[in-house]
């Protein structure tokens, strides 16, 4: 009789669990959080099937969402927004410098009853490389600044997500003294990106669906994720997905019981230990006989010259796009030579100032040729000029002799004119 009124009340509990996750006052078709798992962080010190081989003890189709580097409104506030009309209860990593601009809005996430950790105080990408005792203060300031928001009244879940994903040894080694726990993730939406929130919701569910199960990282300061969020949950819902709570244990809150082979992760590929978070500019193709004009000789020799082929990626590696190779002889058809350049004719009297009407010139129809001239004639054209054309200082009819050269008229080394 015992044993039956027991089986009626856990029944009657169950149903009581699921009639909660169900209820969400104005919208009855939400998804709402259809259990929260309480987690000790010692037993547990680094989860995130991304990096480690430990995950959250989920059940299959069960799904954790968390969300870095906020608080930033208004956008953090509309994914408040959004959450409450689902129902939704999520971890935010928040940033210690944020959260000091936006206290009001850290006390708006706890009192909606979401999960609390920290992301650092300025989010550095730079926790794998940086000195440890810089990397302690961006730890301890980060969880200050975010208690200080709560004023004291609540403490930080123990919870610490690395900025960049940019692990580092020591810091792990830091966080687990301190009893706080490294959260990775299981897969990502890539937000950060600079891409559309309809590429936001597709990377989002390719993965979950790859996955089954498993923590989704998201970031609250983002347009494209605001505008993604509610397809998301909705599509999650559809497709029979439920949200799970996680929250930390304590003395008045043990954890929840689970069984070793829950946290262990079976044949999964890891990421390398330190993924680059970071938005690059695009590199631009390297040249090609196309830049030249040389399109249709490239295009024929492409499947002549296997360097010219674009290059498989290997299995596991992502396929990069294909990039025009430099040869190592530009094809001399495939760049047309440079235009000869223009003769320019010798320089005549006219040139150098001597009026045509002077008696005895002439414009001479040919240039002059540049061939001394030994015939005297030179001589008796200059001496045929009237002596008002000739300069002041030469005798009429006469030449100048030239100063003989000498160390007088020799300039030192190095002086100008």
């Amino acid at each position: 009789m015992r044993g039956l009124r027991l089986a009626v009340c856990g029944l009657a509990l169950m149903g009581a669990t699921e009639l909660r996750a169900a209820e969400c006052p104005g919208n009855p078709d939400a998804i709402g959080t259809s259990r929260t798992i309480v987690v000790d962080p010692t037993e547990h010190p680094r989860l995130g099937g991304m990096q480690y081989h430990e995950s959250l003890p989920l059940e299959d189709h069960e799904v954790v969402l968390t969300f870095d580097d906020g608080p930033l409104p208004p956008k953090s506030t509309r994914v408040l927004e959004i959450l409450a009309s689902e129902c939704v209860k999520a971890t935010y990593f928040l940033i210690g410098k944020m959260a000091r601009e936006y206290p009001d809005v850290v006390r708006r996430i706890h009192e909606a009853g979401h999960t609390i950790g920290t992301h650092s105080y300025d989010h550095p990408l730079t926790f794998q490389k940086m000195p440890l005792e810089r990397a302690k203060e961006e730890i301890d300031d980060g969880i200050a600044w975010v208690n200080w928001t709560l004023g004291g009244g609540a403490e930080v879940a123990p919870f610490f997500r690395i900025p960049g994903l940019l692990r580092a040894e020591g810091v792990e080694q830091y966080l687990a003294a301190k009893h706080i726990q490294v959260w990775s993730a299981d897969f990502l939406a890539d937000d950060w990106k600079k891409i559309t929130s309809a590429q936001v919701l597709q990377r989002a569910l390719s993965r979950i669906e790859a996955n089954h199960k498993g923590i989704l990282l998201l970031h609250d300061i983002h347009p494209r994720t605001v505008e993604a969020l509610p397809m998301l949950l909705h599509e999650l819902k559809r497709r029979g997905y439920r949200i799970v709570n996680i929250v930390p244990a304590s003395a008045d809150l043990p954890k929840t019981a689970t069984v070793a082979s829950q946290w262990v992760l079976h044949n999964r590929k890891l990421w390398p230990q330190t993924p680059i978070f970071a938005e690059t500019e695009p590199e631009l193709p390297a040249p090609s006989p196309t830049s030249f004009g040389g399109a249709a000789l490239f295009d024929a020799q492409t499947a002549e010259h296997p360097r010219l082929r674009p290059q498989r990626a290997r299995r596991g590696q992502i396929p990069l796009p294909p990039v025009s190779v430099w040869p190592h002889t530009l094809p001399t058809s495939a760049v047309s030579p440079a235009p000869l350049q223009t003769v320019l004719p010798a320089p005549s009297a006219q040139d150098l100032g001597a009026s045509i009407e002077a008696p005895g010139l002439t414009q001479p129809k040919e240039p002059f040729d540049l061939v001394p001239d030994t015939s005297g004639r030179a001589l008796d054209i200059i001496r045929a000029i009237p002596p008002e054309i000739l300069p002041d200082n030469s005798p009429t009819g006469a030449i100048a002799p030239s100063p003989p050269r000498g160390p007088s008229s020799e300039r030192p080394r190095g002086a100008f004119p």
